[in-house]
């Protein structure tokens, strides 16, 4: 009886183990997504053929080449195809990013707030007074990361489908964040569900 315990009790470490370990190896990247498909009736997005275009803003801008070869690799897993001579459509791709101090509570620090935590004075359980100060400096970086994707169609110059994903986390390794954005952009191409919606991703740590 007791070596059978031993090894139900063993299993179970070794199980629990193994998804601490899967657990471990992979992080999932919440993305808030809307899309608006707006092409006409009786017209197919699949395997259509598209090229990029620029803003004036965009031109000399190293990091949007680099932002197109992160969208075409999620359009391409879509089924759409990048032909620069033969094109139906335009797509016009945006990014933008900015980092802010969060408190040990993941909250935004407004400008000029302690990176030191919060003070307090008294508590929930009696007329004691008590001081604190949680410590924490430096304090941690949160990234605010977007993407957004407009598809044009050369002939008549109308919108036919837009996308915009965006995620907020403690992430520094801003290619793969930005590489995972486009691809959830994407998600439900070309029918994409109304309003806004989570698009969950799991990608390796």
């Amino acid at each position: 009886m007791d070596k059978a315990i031993f090894r139900f009790w063993g299993c179970l470490s070794v199980l629990a183990l193994s998804l601490l370990t899967g657990c471990a190896s992979v992080r999932l990247i919440d993305s808030n997504v809307v899309s608006v498909a707006a092409f006409p009736p009786g017209v197919s997005l699949q395997d259509a053929k598209y090229r990029f275009e620029r803003l004036p803003s965009q031109a000399n801008n190293p990091n949007a080449g680099l932002a197109e070869v992160q969208a075409q690799t999620a359009m391409t897993a879509v089924g759409l195809v990048r032909d620069d001579a033969g094109a139906q459509y335009s797509v016009l791709v945006g990014f933008s990013g900015t980092q802010y101090w969060v408190d040990r509570w993941g909250r935004p620090m407004l400008p000029g707030g302690s990176p030191y935590g919060s003070v307090f004075i008294g508590n929930h359980f009696g007329p004691n007074v008590g001081f604190g100060m949680g410590m924490r400096f430096p304090p941690s970086t949160h990234y605010q990361r977007e993407v957004s994707l407009i598809m044009r169609d050369l002939k008549t110059g109308q919108v036919v489908y837009e996308t915009r994903a965006s995620h907020d986390g403690p992430w520094h390794d801003h290619n793969t964040l930005y590489a995972t954005l486009f691809q959830a952009a994407l998600a439900n191409f070309p029918n994409p569900p109304a309003g806004l919606r989570r698009v969950n991703i799991e990608i390796p740590r």
